[in-house]
């Protein structure tokens, strides 16, 4: 091998290092607007236009899905109406229901969250709120219970409304909340569900299959990690998805919106979606900040015995965070703040202050508790006061001792 070739090979090597050690490079994003987030702290790793209003299609239905379970038994029949069925504009897909149809809300919630049905939406709604303007009410306020910020619903399926919209940020908060729901769990990681025979339709003929492609195991986007969620469409809000992940017992949250297809003819919400689990999945892991009872400062309490007064503080809980695998933790440095006056007695286990952590923006705290107590030494000025008071009765013990005595002798010279 010439000199040029081993230059040339050490330099491939030097390269395929660095690349290997350049963990946290950010992926490529081609959707308009995305978030990916680590649901049990609600950490974001990546955002795009994250709090830009969008329209969100389909994905709606997350929120609709979330008030159904919420607000009624799965078990009862609701009855489709005449407006749940005229009400769906061509184009818009449906589960061929049947006015006077009774289904069982179980029965729809698998049209709503597998098909993505827009009719099975409305008859939902209507048998819940009365009426769709009544449960677009209770889709606002149920999303700023769950700390939504610029979301605003005029419908339960994400039919195109100028006044329809919410932001990648507020639909993966939707989305983590629906996901501590184990029935929600179930209905949005389906990949196939037949609806019964029904009073309106004989047949047990109307199969709905899941539109995440990310889901079904013979399409090329499909993922072995990915466990739902929820995709959607229109014109106007193009590709959208809303996705999670679970790898090595690690949930992930990813939103992708208005989103197209790639020069190949490739669908960018998928290629999107896979580019973030595996940013995610790839450079973060759960790491502990901080364990429980580690002692994180040693104070003197002025006014404590000689033998208790250098105190030992240690943390109540443990911090634990979803954080980039090549961070310092031991190159933090943490915030503390005492109660102000400390002074003993002190208990073991008395709450003395705070510790928090500051990464990336987000602020990890717990309390600072006494390793052991500190027992307050008597005050000098005290101890003084006390001696004094014991010469002064035992001075005057002596002097009637001393009068006695001299009595005693005036009256024997007598």
């Amino acid at each position: 091998m010439n000199c040029k070739r081993k230059i040339f090979m050490i330099f491939i090597l030097f390269c395929l290092v660095f690349t290997n050690f350049n963990f946290a490079s950010e992926p490529t994003i081609a959707s308009t607007a995305v978030i990916l987030m680590e649901p049990t702290t609600g950490k974001i790793l990546y955002e795009k236009n994250a709090y830009d209003k969008m329209y969100p299609a389909s994905t709606t239905k997350i929120l609709t899905a979330i008030l159904v379970l919420e607000n009624c038994d799965l078990k009862e029949k609701a009855v489709v109406s005449k407006n749940a069925i005229f009400s769906i504009p061509n184009g818009y897909v449906n589960c061929n229901l049947h006015e006077g149809e009774e289904l069982s809300v179980n029965d729809l919630m698998y049209a709503l969250m597998v098909k993505s049905a827009n009719d099975a939406a409305v008859v939902l709604a209507e048998h819940i709120g009365g009426s769709v303007e009544n449960f677009a009410d209770m889709m606002n306020k149920k999303a700023k219970e769950m700390g939504c910020k610029n979301t605003h619903f005029v419908n339960p399926n994400g039919i195109h409304h100028e006044d329809h919209y919410s932001t990648a940020y507020d639909l993966a908060i939707m989305a983590m909340y629906g996901m501590q729901n184990e029935t929600f769990r179930n209905y949005v990681s389906t990949k196939s569900y037949t609806l019964p025979a029904t009073n309106k339709h004989p047949t047990a003929d109307r199969i709905c299959l899941t539109t995440n492609d990310m889901l079904r195991p013979n399409s090329r986007y499909y993922d072995e990690n990915v466990i739902g969620i929820k995709t959607g469409y229109t014109t106007e809000a193009r590709n959208c998805l809303i996705a999670g992940a679970r790898k090595n017992d690690v949930e992930l949250i990813s939103v992708t919106l208005h989103a197209g297809t790639n020069a190949e003819g490739l669908s960018e919400r998928y290629l999107d979606t896979k580019a973030l689990f595996d940013y995610g999945f790839d450079n973060f892991q759960f790491s502990d900040i901080v364990q429980e009872k580690d002692i994180v400062q040693t104070i003197e309490i002025k006014n404590g015995t000689k033998d208790t007064k250098n105190l030992d503080l240690i943390t109540k809980d443990t911090l634990f965070a979803y954080l980039k695998k090549e961070l310092d933790l031991d190159g933090l440095a943490p915030s503390i703040t005492l109660h102000e006056n400390l002074e003993a007695p002190i208990q073991t286990g008395d709450s003395l202050g705070s510790i928090t952590y500051t990464i990336d923006g987000i602020e990890y705290s717990t309390e600072l508790l006494a390793k052991s107590n500190v027992e307050k030494k008597l005050n000098i000025e005290i101890v003084v006061l006390i001696g004094g008071i014991l010469l002064l009765m035992f001075g005057v013990m002596i002097l009637k001792i001393s009068t006695k005595k001299k009595v005693k002798k005036k009256k024997f010279r007598k």
